[in-house]
């Protein structure tokens, strides 16, 4: 039986996510790499080996990653680059969760005339949701658009925003502030955060979406020339891109990034009640007819083994574990840059990790 071993870098929430399902999974060995001692005691006392090392250090963190098979990073944005090198060094195959496009242009640059595999923005958006888009764009003969929308929300919302902290503060606020890659009639343009607000309903509620940044992946480079436009939007309940336009324009907070993380985490709780929707809608001609096609996927916080984990993070670890197996099992390619859209979403489903997509899906 072919055993990986597996780095996983970042003991937080996701990192420990994706630790427990490699831990009960019988072809893969793991390490979670982390400074934060509590947070691998937490993951030490399930069983899991874990080494504490600073993962800001070049060297130390090269050290730590020989001998693996692979590199997961599960830690912040601006890391990545540097545990990428360190991957590269350690002759090891490298997955992250990044939402950030200028991280992934640094992955990209590592990736070139490397002996092994890098593969960023492996999670939800950026991640399964362009796996998604890409399985609708080939079912048309010529595709026409592609609307690929992902909403990480509060089962049961209360304050004004409508919203709880699920994941990262810091890709959230990046998703807000940062510019938009889409395809706007056929060119690839960069569009303003929190504009082309639309309405749509799932299930007898409302949604609002509009333009975040990171969450198309490469998708739209790879679509250029095939489609004409191509976008991404955050879904939210209504009314929450009006408050966010208030205090990132008229309060200027979107120069003032700390201070409005500092705001978020001290006035919206965190949530494990949460629910993940993926709505992907496509558009085009097949056999001379035109036609639409949708993918939708609703996962909500659950229990696996005996513990509760919230939807973010059933859906980032399955989104990232399950190209991982594939890159095992030899149906991705193992050297250079590898995006998303190179997945089959009948593999990725067919993975012991992707099919915790599978209760979730609506129709497809």
């Amino acid at each position: 039986m072919d055993v990986w071993k597996i780095a996983i870098v970042g003991a937080g929430k996701i990192g420990q996510m994706i630790g427990t399902l490699l831990q009960g999974s019988p072809h893969y060995e793991v390490t979670v790499i982390d400074r934060d001692a509590a947070g691998l005691k937490k993951l030490a006392d399930s069983g899991i080996k874990v080494a504490q090392a600073d993962v800001g250090d070049d060297g130390v963190l090269a050290d730590a990653l020989k001998g693996h098979d692979a590199v997961i990073s599960a830690a912040p944005f601006f890391l990545t680059p540097q545990i990428a090198a360190a991957a590269k060094t350690a002759g090891a195959h490298y997955f992250d969760l990044t939402e950030d496009v200028a991280a992934t242009a640094a992955v990209q640059k590592l990736a070139e005339g490397a002996q092994t595999a890098f593969m960023p923005q492996c999670g939800l958006a950026p991640g399964f949701v362009g796996i998604a888009g890409a399985d609708l764009a080939a079912q048309f003969d010529e595709l026409d658009t592609l609307s690929l929308r992902v909403g990480a929300l509060p089962l049961y919302p209360t304050n004004a925003l409508k919203y709880n902290l699920t994941w990262s503060t810091d890709g959230l606020i990046n998703e807000y502030c940062n510019p938009c890659t889409a395809l706007v009639d056929g060119e690839l343009r960069q569009l303003a955060p929190l504009e082309d607000l639309e309405e749509l309903a799932l299930d007898g509620t409302d949604y609002e979406c509009f333009n975040t940044s990171g969450g198309l992946g490469t998708l739209a480079e790879t679509l250029k020339g095939r489609a004409r436009r191509v976008s991404y939007r955050t879904m939210r309940y209504p009314g929450h891109c009006a408050i966010l336009r208030m205090l990132l324009h008229d309060l200027g907070l979107e120069r003032r990034r700390d201070l409005l993380k500092d705001i978020f985490e001290t006035a919206l709780p965190r949530t494990d009640q949460d629910v993940v929707v993926v709505y992907c809608t496509a558009t085009g001609t097949k056999d001379g007819i035109l036609r639409e096609r949708s993918f939708i996927n609703k996962t909500v916080a659950r229990q696996i083994d005996g513990r509760h984990w919230t939807a973010i993070q059933i859906t980032t670890a399955a989104g990232i574990l399950a190209v991982v197996d594939l890159m095992r099992t030899g149906k991705l390619p193992a050297s250079g840059f590898v995006g998303q859209e190179q997945v089959k979403m009948t593999d990725f489903l067919a993975t012991e990790f992707g099919g915790l997509y599978a209760p979730g899906r609506v129709t497809g």
